[in-house]
């Protein structure tokens, strides 16, 4: 029963050769793992509509068959080009005609190449597979195969082209596969079966278990062109009659034309007829019609090949990336690392990020760091992105898609001017205690001594310090922390910011000696169970010991009320950030103290308590 079910899964999955790897798609998610130039294995994924949210006339029968195809032709170049991206691993600087291109007619070049290569393969299809049969069948006997007959000699006409076309596509094979580049795409395709193979078998997907399946597979594409081909040759033995007894006139040059319209007319009933027959074959294991699927499975023989271990481990990358997304929808999509435009991997990310309910600001500030250009010239900057650029910005763009903040992915974040070094020991300072620093440096006077509670990341003591400093009024100051931890990151940051600040560890004021003029304090404020309802950024990676202020949020400040004024010098001054809603019963917290006041953030919330003893 269990490799009942995983056949059944598999029954969705097909997959693609492409240049130097795999690419695999089921009905939710797609995607392409390619070995690139340094050895390592890159995947790009994405989600597909599903088959239910699509429009109901692309499922019916027949018409879903040319819509495959269509869709097929459309995302099978793309993604061929997107894998020649990253096998050439090209790192060079674009050449200045590429420069000029992209700078004055804001055209990429590798757009332009795109799309003509779209055009060449399907118009060197059409002469190949159309034009050259049709041509060559101008050479036979009319009297025996008479093209403009409604009768049986048009019909036996019909079948020697089809004859020929199939006999010009195998030799075209044939000798394409004697191309090195092309035969490794042959040994990829043959990867892609077998990985399928294995896991229709309900084997684990590895190197050892692959090779020992088989390379063909019944619903291969090289089996969807060959039907195509024996179709059309019936498809277009019928539209014959209708031509030949109401159109076809005594003009042979307008006779083939009239033929050739024909043949690309019919060709959206040839492709819709042939699907429908490929998943009617691939749905039954029935002897009987083996005789219709052999000559498919032998074309596989010419198609595939013999694929190397790592080619299989590309195709069982993007296989288990595909089964991955489909079975967690959280998992996010990712993206290949290759030369090209700024803009055009710019606007993937925010994709990606918007995706993830991630702000697209932080993907223009990715960017702006790895490249070293100010964040507002992101947007509109044209800027060719290097092999190694790009693959900077999107494994930090990956790793920030797991949920991980984008200044613990850095390292450090700014600070009133100031470079902090951040990791999950400390909180990412925030805006608001920007302004907690300001109301600081607003009161302090030379000569001052200040303490910075609850210092954390030291931030707050390090731009008091520096900034008193600048002034040419400098003051004394103190940090303290009860986590080991964060004073370790503290000292850090005083270090490499130049400040002399005196460390000390200690719950609150425990371990503290003497008076103070400003205390500074932003003390864990979050309710604990309201913890659990944070951003997955706040919540799974920030300390916890920073954030949790007991059951009301209102701990520390009972404390630091309790104790404060002992720590003060007369005229002394207390100035706490406060979480939302929490200011009025933190004021009345304190007794016998000169004043006290609340002082609102700049969206006009009340975050600040300021208490002069």
């Amino acid at each position: 029963m269990k490799n009942k079910q995983k056949k059944q899964q598999c029954a969705s999955i097909g997959g693609q050769a492409v240049i130097e790897g795999v690419m695999m798609r089921g009905k939710g998610a797609m995607a392409t793992a390619v070995r690139d130039p340094e050895g390592k294995v890159q995947i790009e994924s994405e989600r597909l509509a599903q088959p239910k949210k699509k429009k109901g006339f692309s499922r019916w029968p027949f018409v879903r068959g040319v819509v495959n195809f269509v869709r097929s032709l459309i995302d099978g170049n793309r993604i061929l080009m997107r894998s020649a991206d990253v096998a050439a691993g090209d790192d060079d600087q674009p050449s200045k005609a590429e420069k000029w291109l992209n700078e004055k007619c804001k055209i990429h070049l590798g757009d332009i190449l795109n799309w003509v290569s779209i055009v060449l393969g399907i118009g060197l299809a059409i002469v190949i597979f159309i034009l050259l049969p049709q041509w060559i069948t101008g050479f036979l006997p009319t009297h025996i195969f008479d093209k403009t007959s409604h009768g049986w000699t048009g019909v036996w006409f019909n079948l020697v082209e089809g004859g020929i076309r199939l006999t010009i596509f195998i030799l075209y094979v044939v000798l394409i596969a004697l191309i090195p580049s092309l035969k490794r795409v042959f040994m990829y395709h043959g990867a892609e079966h077998k990985t399928i193979a294995c896991y229709e078998k309900g084997e684990q997907l590895t190197v050892a278990n692959v090779k020992k399946c088989s390379r063909v597979h019944d619903r291969c594409g090289t089996t969807f062109l060959f039907l195509v081909m024996v179709v059309s040759i019936i498809v277009f033995s019928l539209a014959n009659i209708v031509v030949a007894r109401w159109l076809y006139t005594s003009n042979d040059t307008a006779n083939g034309i009239i033929r050739f319209a024909f043949k690309l007319l019919m060709l959206p009933v040839v492709a819709g007829i042939s699907y429908e027959i490929l998943r009617l074959l691939s749905k039954t294991k029935s002897k009987f019609f083996l005789i219709f699927k052999a000559p498919g499975l032998l074309l596989q023989r010419l198609t595939t090949k013999e694929p190397a271990d790592d080619m299989i481990e590309c195709a069982i990358a993007a296989f288990h990336t595909v089964l991955e997304m489909e079975a967690d929808p959280t998992i996010p999509e990712k993206v290949f690392a290759t030369s090209g435009k700024m803009s055009a991997l710019l606007k993937n990310t925010k994709r990606r990020f918007a995706a993830a309910d991630i702000e697209e600001d932080e993907a223009e500030w990715i960017f702006a760091l790895v490249l070293d250009m100010p964040k507002s010239a992101v947007a509109t900057e044209e800027y060719i992105l290097k092999v190694s650029q790009a693959k900077k910005i999107i494994g930090i763009a990956d790793e920030r898609l797991t949920g991980r903040p984008l200044w613990y992915i850095i390292g450090d974040t700014d600070f009133y001017g100031y470079k902090i070094k951040v990791d999950e020991r400390v909180l990412i300072p925030r805006p608001e205690t920007e302004e907690l620093a300001s109301l600081v440096l607003g009161a302090a006077e030379e000569g001052h001594h200040i303490l910075d509670l609850c210092t954390g990341s030291g931030a707050i003591a390090v731009a008091v310090y520096k900034e008193m400093e600048k002034r040419g009024t400098p003051v004394k100051v103190t940090a303290v922390d009860i986590s080991e931890d964060a004073l370790a990151v503290a000292q850090e940051n005083a270090e490499a910011n130049g400040a002399e600040i005196t460390f000390v560890q200690s719950d609150l004021f425990k371990r503290v000696r003497g008076r103070f003029d400003i205390i500074v304090s932003n003390p864990p404020y979050i309710p604990t169970a309201d913890i659990e309802t944070l951003q997955k950024e706040v919540r799974d990676f920030e300390p916890r010991l920073a954030l949790d202020g007991g059951v009301d949020g209102l701990d520390i400040y009972r404390k630091i009320a309790k104790d404060a004024t002992k720590y003060l010098n007369r005229n002394g001054m207390l100035i706490m950030e406060v979480g939302a809603g929490e200011a009025e019963e933190i004021i009345r917290m304190f007794k016998g103290v000169d004043y006290a006041v609340i002082i609102k953030d700049f969206n006009g919330v009340d975050r600040y308590v300021k208490v002069v003893i």
